[in-house]
């Protein structure tokens, strides 16, 4: 993928858009790292504590699936190209409880996948694309994880400009 020409801008038009989704924005995530085939996420534990005083499933899972989201929508950006993306299956498996605030980090499942991405796009107007997530503990240790698979669907004839 080639690099975003403003990565911060890419960055903080992803946070507006997160804070435009009501049940995003509730979660409170804020982008921690983003570079090449990565992309973090951390959301305050209160935000998203359960009835057992650890972080609730919902929120580790849409926290996984939107860091995924977020991923390909930003390389879809730094290839000059204009999509929606879709979430269009999934799979969490929850392997602890998590008592501190939530931290997910997202990677593309197959790098063969991720390099083609734009080009599929390019030539065939949409593109699928699988990713994982987890959602890491303090201790170095892994409370979830997902496994999804997205579509890229290009609108106005998929380039920027």
């Amino acid at each position: 993928m080639d690099a975003i020409a403003n990565p911060d801008a890419a960055l903080d038009a992803l946070a507006a858009h997160f804070a435009g989704m009501p049940p995003v924005a509730a979660m409170r995530p804020r982008i921690l790292e983003s570079r090449h085939g990565l992309l973090r996420l951390r959301a305050p534990l209160a935000a998203n504590v359960n009835d057992k005083a650890c972080a609730f499933g919902g929120s580790l899972s849409s926290l996984m699936t939107i860091a995924a989201w977020g991923l390909v929508s930003l390389d879809v950006e730094a290839a000059g190209l204009r999509a929606d993306v879709f979430v269009a299956d999934g799979r969490v498996r929850y392997l602890k409880p998590v008592f501190e605030d939530i931290v997910v980090e997202a990677t593309y499942d197959d790098a063969a996948e991720h390099l083609a991405l734009a080009e599929t796009l390019r030539k065939q107007g949409r593109a699928g694309i699988r990713l994982q997530a987890r959602t890491l503990l303090a201790d170095g240790g892994v409370a979830a994880t997902f496994v999804g698979r997205y579509v890229a669907i290009g609108k106005d004839g998929g380039a920027t400009g």
